[in-house]
Protein backbone atom coordinates (compact mmCIF):
# COMPACT_ATOMS: atom_id res chain seq x y z
CA UNK A 1 0.00 0.00 0.00
CA UNK A 2 1.18 3.40 -0.96
CA UNK A 3 2.73 5.25 2.21
CA UNK A 4 3.23 8.75 1.22
CA UNK A 5 0.16 10.21 0.73
CA UNK A 6 -2.53 11.13 3.30
CA UNK A 7 -5.21 9.58 2.52
CA UNK A 8 -9.14 9.38 4.51
CA UNK A 9 -9.71 7.07 6.90
CA UNK A 10 -13.02 5.24 6.96
CA UNK A 11 -13.89 2.08 8.42
CA UNK A 12 -15.01 0.46 7.46
CA UNK A 13 -14.63 1.47 3.65
CA UNK A 14 -17.73 2.46 1.96
CA UNK A 15 -17.09 0.91 -1.52
CA UNK A 16 -16.10 -2.32 -0.28
CA UNK A 17 -19.16 -2.32 2.01
CA UNK A 18 -21.53 -1.75 -1.52
CA UNK A 19 -19.30 -4.41 -2.99
CA UNK A 20 -19.94 -7.26 -0.46
CA UNK A 21 -23.78 -6.06 0.04
CA UNK A 22 -23.72 -4.58 3.24
CA UNK A 23 -25.27 -1.51 2.41
CA UNK A 24 -27.21 -0.66 -0.56
CA UNK A 25 -25.48 0.50 -3.70
CA UNK A 26 -26.41 0.60 -7.53
CA UNK A 27 -23.61 -1.88 -8.79
CA UNK A 28 -23.68 -1.55 -13.10
CA UNK A 29 -21.40 -3.73 -13.92
CA UNK A 30 -18.67 -6.57 -11.90
CA UNK A 31 -15.76 -8.71 -12.85
CA UNK A 32 -13.19 -10.16 -11.00
CA UNK A 33 -11.73 -7.44 -10.95
CA UNK A 34 -13.52 -4.21 -11.33
CA UNK A 35 -17.10 -2.65 -10.58
CA UNK A 36 -18.51 0.12 -12.23
CA UNK A 37 -21.14 2.01 -9.68
CA UNK A 38 -23.89 4.07 -10.18
CA UNK A 39 -23.07 6.98 -7.98
CA UNK A 40 -25.76 8.65 -5.84
CA UNK A 41 -24.22 12.19 -6.29
CA UNK A 42 -25.16 12.80 -9.56
CA UNK A 43 -22.56 15.27 -10.83
CA UNK A 44 -23.48 15.03 -14.29
CA UNK A 45 -25.21 13.43 -16.62
CA UNK A 46 -24.93 9.48 -15.53
CA UNK A 47 -22.62 9.63 -13.07
CA UNK A 48 -20.38 6.31 -12.52
CA UNK A 49 -17.98 5.23 -10.62
CA UNK A 50 -15.22 2.88 -11.51
CA UNK A 51 -13.23 0.91 -8.74
CA UNK A 52 -11.18 -2.34 -8.48
CA UNK A 53 -12.94 -5.17 -6.39
CA UNK A 54 -9.96 -5.49 -3.94
CA UNK A 55 -9.36 -2.26 -1.92
CA UNK A 56 -6.54 -0.33 -2.58
CA UNK A 57 -6.02 3.30 -1.12
CA UNK A 58 -4.75 5.11 -4.00
CA UNK A 59 -4.00 5.07 -7.63
CA UNK A 60 -0.52 4.27 -6.70
CA UNK A 61 -1.74 1.15 -5.34
CA UNK A 62 -2.99 -0.75 -7.63
CA UNK A 63 -1.40 -3.82 -8.95
CA UNK A 64 0.14 -4.42 -13.14
CA UNK A 65 -3.76 -6.37 -13.31
CA UNK A 66 -5.84 -4.36 -12.32
CA UNK A 67 -4.52 -0.78 -14.09
CA UNK A 68 -5.39 -1.48 -17.31
CA UNK A 69 -8.91 -3.30 -16.12
CA UNK A 70 -9.72 -0.07 -14.20
CA UNK A 71 -8.60 1.88 -17.72
CA UNK A 72 -10.72 -0.28 -20.41
CA UNK A 73 -14.07 -0.74 -17.56
CA UNK A 74 -13.28 3.77 -17.61
CA UNK A 75 -13.64 3.50 -21.32
CA UNK A 76 -16.41 1.05 -21.51
CA UNK A 77 -18.72 3.29 -19.03
CA UNK A 78 -17.48 6.61 -20.97
CA UNK A 79 -18.90 5.31 -24.35
CA UNK A 80 -21.65 3.32 -22.59
CA UNK A 81 -22.81 7.27 -21.14
CA UNK A 82 -22.07 8.64 -24.61
CA UNK A 83 -24.25 6.24 -26.48
CA UNK A 84 -27.52 6.48 -24.18
CA UNK A 85 -27.65 10.02 -23.21
CA UNK A 86 -25.78 11.50 -26.51
CA UNK A 87 -24.24 13.94 -24.54
CA UNK A 88 -21.56 16.61 -26.10
CA UNK A 89 -18.99 15.86 -23.79
CA UNK A 90 -17.66 13.42 -21.05
CA UNK A 91 -15.77 14.32 -17.48
CA UNK A 92 -13.54 12.00 -16.16
CA UNK A 93 -11.41 12.58 -12.87
CA UNK A 94 -9.97 11.03 -10.18
CA UNK A 95 -8.32 12.39 -6.46
CA UNK A 96 -5.54 10.75 -4.68
CA UNK A 97 -5.06 11.96 -1.39
CA UNK A 98 -6.79 14.45 1.34
CA UNK A 99 -5.09 17.65 -0.42
CA UNK A 100 -6.52 16.57 -3.74
CA UNK A 101 -9.94 15.89 -2.03
CA UNK A 102 -9.89 12.39 -2.05
CA UNK A 103 -12.68 11.05 0.33
CA UNK A 104 -13.17 7.76 0.24
CA UNK A 105 -9.48 5.56 0.95
CA UNK A 106 -10.68 3.37 -1.99
CA UNK A 107 -9.38 4.32 -5.21
CA UNK A 108 -12.46 5.35 -7.97
CA UNK A 109 -12.74 7.23 -11.23
CA UNK A 110 -15.67 9.18 -11.47
CA UNK A 111 -17.14 9.65 -15.39
CA UNK A 112 -20.09 11.83 -16.02
CA UNK A 113 -21.52 12.91 -19.57
CA UNK A 114 -21.85 16.50 -19.11
CA UNK A 115 -24.32 18.77 -17.99
CA UNK A 116 -26.22 21.27 -20.77
CA UNK A 117 -24.68 24.16 -19.85
CA UNK A 118 -21.31 22.54 -19.72
CA UNK A 119 -18.87 21.14 -17.37
CA UNK A 120 -20.56 18.99 -14.36
CA UNK A 121 -21.88 20.15 -10.85
CA UNK A 122 -18.69 21.02 -8.36
CA UNK A 123 -21.19 22.37 -5.23
CA UNK A 124 -23.59 20.28 -3.47
CA UNK A 125 -25.88 17.73 -4.74
CA UNK A 126 -28.72 15.83 -3.61
CA UNK A 127 -27.98 12.37 -2.94
CA UNK A 128 -30.34 10.16 -5.29
CA UNK A 129 -32.55 7.31 -3.83
CA UNK A 130 -31.13 3.41 -5.17
CA UNK A 131 -34.00 3.61 -7.06
CA UNK A 132 -32.74 6.55 -9.08
CA UNK A 133 -29.68 5.12 -9.20
CA UNK A 134 -31.30 1.54 -10.66
CA UNK A 135 -33.24 3.58 -13.31
CA UNK A 136 -29.87 4.96 -14.44
CA UNK A 137 -28.43 1.85 -14.23
CA UNK A 138 -31.60 0.47 -16.03
CA UNK A 139 -30.98 2.89 -19.13
CA UNK A 140 -27.10 2.17 -19.36
CA UNK A 141 -27.27 -1.38 -19.36
CA UNK A 142 -28.27 -1.82 -22.80
CA UNK A 143 -25.17 0.29 -23.74
CA UNK A 144 -22.90 -2.19 -22.01
CA UNK A 145 -20.53 -5.19 -23.64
Amino acid sequence: MSTSLEVPEADPCPFCEYLNGTRPFTILTRNSLTATLVTREQRGVGHLLVLPIEHRPTLLDLSGTEAPAVMKAVIVAAKAITDAYQVEGIAVWQNNGIPAHQTIPHVHFHIAGTLPEGGTEWNAVDEASVAETDAIARKLRPFMP
